[in-house]
This record gives structure tokens, sequence and C-alpha cells, in this order.
């Protein structure tokens, strides 16, 4: 199986070469096809799906609406990730440095995964009230297990002969961990980031739909408006979140570019 960082590498080129018809044409045809399927289809089921003119007139009439419901749900999701990528990695260290470790976490970080989060969002707004907090959980809960597994993987992708090396000089375990562990798991925590960012903002978003007491974000938007038959809104609610986990993931490849390049990494 390739490694992350195998798997999104795309061939180097040199600077402005992402300006050639090859690397743009592409996706933008598969948008545009995308965007003639949809124009189609709701050209035939207009109780069904909005016209993307709809839409677009939506988000061009309102996109102060549309921003400020995007920044709540951002400020949701955001602080959940934050939070459950620090406690996975700070687990996974734990995990690698010991097999009683392991064995004590492993078996509840998967019941925690096949859980069905959405299940127990209502119960986490009665627990822990009607604000922010049960969204910024939920949304912790739901990246936490992506995080944890990559990061476990990354932890023993060390190269032997260099962990041979480093035991034959004696090196403490926290030598082998900074100085080798951590460094070899950079691109499997950053591919660990390209899915969990984007989907820390749709468990947020899951959770305003759900939440009872909600009156903002993009899930309550898109909740809203879809319960009143208003499916332009709706859509542009839905299209606002695609553009936001889009946005995120292109942060983070940037940022992961950047670091691996620092650090030696094709």
């Amino acid at each position: 199986m390739p490694a992350p960082e195998e798997v999104f590498t795309t061939p180097a080129g040199p600077r402005g070469a992402w300006l050639h018809p090859a690397h743009w044409a592409p996706p933008l045809a598969t948008f545009a096809l995308v965007l003639g399927v949809w124009e189609l289809l709701a050209l035939h089921n207009r109780y069904l799906l909005p016209t993307v003119g709809s839409v677009i007139a939506q988000l061009a009439g309102h996109p102060g609406t549309y921003l400020a419901n995007g920044g709540d749900t951002l400020a949701e999701a955001l602080p959940g990730v934050a939070i459950s990528y620090a406690v996975a990695l700070l687990l996974a260290v734990a995990m690698s440095q010991s097999r009683l470790v392991m064995r004590a976490v492993l078996p509840a970080a998967v019941v925690l995964n096949v859980t069905p989060l959405i299940a127990i969002a209502p119960a986490l707004g009665i627990a822990l009230g009607f604000g922010r907090a049960p969204k910024i959980v939920l949304a912790g809960l739901i990246t936490f297990f992506p995080t944890l597994i990559n990061t476990i993987a990354g932890l023993r992708s060390a190269d032997p002969q260099a962990l041979e090396v480093l035991q034959t000089v004696r090196a403490s375990r926290w030598d082998v961990l900074w100085r080798l562990q951590l460094p070899s798991s950079l691109p499997y925590l950053f591919a660990a980031a390209r899915v969990v960012v984007p989907l820390g903002v749709i468990g947020a978003a899951i959770s305003e739909m759900v939440s009872n007491g909600t009156s903002s974000g993009l899930g309550w938007y898109i909740n809203t408006w879809s319960s009143n038959s208003q499916l332009d809104l709706a859509w542009a609610g839905i299209v606002t979140l695609a553009a936001l986990g889009l946005a995120l993931t292109g942060l983070v490849v940037l940022v992961e570019d950047r670091v691996l390049r620092w650090r030696g990494f094709r």
C-alpha cells in the first residue's frame, strides 16, 4: 500500500506549471460536467433540485448571510478538530510506546468509531447545553479515530535501519521519538488532516441540524430552509459548506507542501 505522501503527490514541475492547460483543464471540465448534469436534472425536477442560476443568485444576493453562518460553523468545527487532533496525537505516542496502553485504548477507539454519533448529538445538547460546546464535542468525536490510526501508522513507519542505528548508540525513547518517529510520521499526520479538517466542518453542521436551541450555522440554515421547501436557499448553504471544506483542504495542502519540503520529503 503506498504511503500517504505518494498517494497525493503530483509530478514536480517548474514554477508556473499549474498555468498549463493540462493542470487546470481536467478539473474545470469535470466541474462543468457536474453543473451541466445538475442543471439538466433541475429543469426536469424543479421540486427536487433548484437550478444552478437560482443558487448562484442566492449566494450573490446575500453573501453576508452565508459568511456569517459559515463563520459560526467554523467556530464550532475548528476547536473540535484541534482538540481531537492533539488528544489523538498524544494517545498515539503513548500507544506506540506501551503495548498495555495500546490494548487498553484501541478497543475503546474502535467502539467510538462504529458508534452512530449523530444519534447522540441530541443527548450532547441536553448534557452540555445549547451553545457551541456540543457541536465542538461532536466535531472532535467524528475526527478522532482517523487521526489516531494515521498517527499510529506514521509512528510505525520509521526507517528500521535508522531505528537500529539509534538503538546501537543507546538513544533514549525520547530521542527515538523526537528525532525519528515524529518526523517520519509527518506525511501521515497531514494525510489525516486532509480528511479530518473538512470532516470536522461536516460534523459541526450535522450537530447544528439535530441539536435543539440552535439558531445559527450552516447546518441550521440548511435544515431550516429544507423544511420550508426553499431548496435554492438550502442548496446555497450546502454549496457554502462545500466551499469551506474545499478552502480548508487547500490550506492544509499548502501547509503540508511547505513543511514536507522543509523536512526533505518529496
